[in-house]
């Protein structure tokens, strides 16, 4: 056994009664039989005020998510007992049929019921009530013999309920903006996960290596080397890649902004993706300078450039179109495209602090 296992397995084996509801099982269904209520799932559900999830779900964190209006995420995954995933360095962990990935989005409110997007919060469930939060919707991916499926249900009163076409939910901010939140739709969750566009297959995005090689602030221990001692992954091998947390400062700020760009942009932005055809891959791969985006021109944007010739104007954020497009909330020009009305204005000045320390010249 590596020291990678080993230094986990003593403050990994107790967690798996941590956060369960301890009610019932979890339940796989077949694509004919979904539920319209996420509690017949038995995965995550509410108890009261409190937020549960059950004790045979693994609650897990990413070193730097993608960004949805600030929304707080309570993740999990679920894996078939006697099942295991197959590790892979680079690419999405093939899961086995049954497993169930789960990710719930929510707000802290004030006591006028004003969403905070300013919030933090540690990753563990039992924080979370809805006296002090406002749960929006929670996606499910499920493994079915053919791939996966995508599932948005949307929370109302005690429940959340399945809404294939989405849902438009509308908020008021602390600083009494208005926030128009969008459940995407089936297939708008689709369209993001099928990062292979060729064959359009759904797959999990941050079930992988780079995004999921951290300490968890819940389990206090690596979540690689916890899966593993779990039985629910096979196959990690030293060292595993690792993305950055986009905020921290001990990391390299050419290593934070990869980081940003990949989980944000890089699902599309791939050799495969959907947007392969503009040229610009923004997944943490070696790439050429040029189709990372250093004095391309672009392929098709449109009004999309904002009047500027480069992806990237090394030396320049406010010349570079990469930095144009995650500053502008307006549907037509702004990216991602899907996932956000509001701008990250960190991610924003993480780019951009990026792009003002490259070095090199646009001629």
């Amino acid at each position: 056994m590596s020291n990678f296992i080993t230094r986990a397995l003593t403050t990994a084996l107790w967690t798996t009664t941590l956060v369960g509801c301890g009610q019932g099982e979890v339940k796989h269904f077949s694509v004919d039989e979904y539920p319209q209520a996420l509690s017949d799932w038995g995965i995550i559900e509410l108890q009261g005020t409190q937020l549960k999830v059950h004790d045979s779900a693994v609650v897990y964190e990413l070193n730097t998510a993608l960004f949805s209006d600030y929304a707080l995420k309570l993740r999990t995954v679920f894996v078939p007992v006697g099942e295991s995933a197959d590790y892979h360095p680079s690419d999405t962990f093939n899961m086995p049929v049954g497993s169930i990935i789960s990710k719930t989005f929510f707000y802290a409110k004030d006591s006028q019921g004003r969403l905070i997007t300013t919030s933090t919060w540690q990753g563990d469930p039992r924080d979370v009530s809805t006296s002090t939060h406002e749960l929006v919707e929670t996606r499910l991916l499920i493994k079915q013999v053919d791939g996966w499926d995508a599932l948005p249900y949307v929370w109302d009163g005690d429940d959340a309920y399945l809404s294939i076409t989405g849902k438009l939910k509308k908020y008021t901010l602390t600083n009494q903006k208005s926030l128009n939140y969008l459940v995407p739709s089936s297939n708008q969750c689709a369209s993001c996960h099928a990062t292979n566009h060729t064959n359009k297959d759904i797959l999990p995005i941050g079930i992988k290596a780079r995004h999921l090689n951290r300490t968890s602030s819940l389990y206090q221990a690596n979540q690689l080397a916890h899966w593993q001692s779990k039985g629910m992954l096979q196959g990690v091998s030293e060292p595993a890649p690792s993305n950055a947390l986009w905020a921290d400062q001990a990391a390299s700020l050419s290593h934070r902004a990869r980081s940003y760009l990949d989980i944000n942009c890089g699902h599309c932005h791939n050799a495969a993706g959907a947007a392969d055809t503009s040229g610009l891959l923004l997944d943490y791969e070696d790439h050429p300078k040029s189709a990372m985006g250093y004095c391309k021109p672009p392929v098709a944007a449109g009004s999309g450039t904002g009047g500027r010739l480069y992806s990237i104007v090394p030396g320049h954020p406010e010349l570079s179109i990469l930095s144009f497009r995650l500053d502008t909330d307006s549907p037509a020009m702004m990216m991602p495209e899907l996932g956000r009305s509001l701008i990250h204005k960190e991610g924003v000045e993480l780019v951009s602090a990026w792009i003002a320390e490259l070095e090199g010249e646009c001629i």
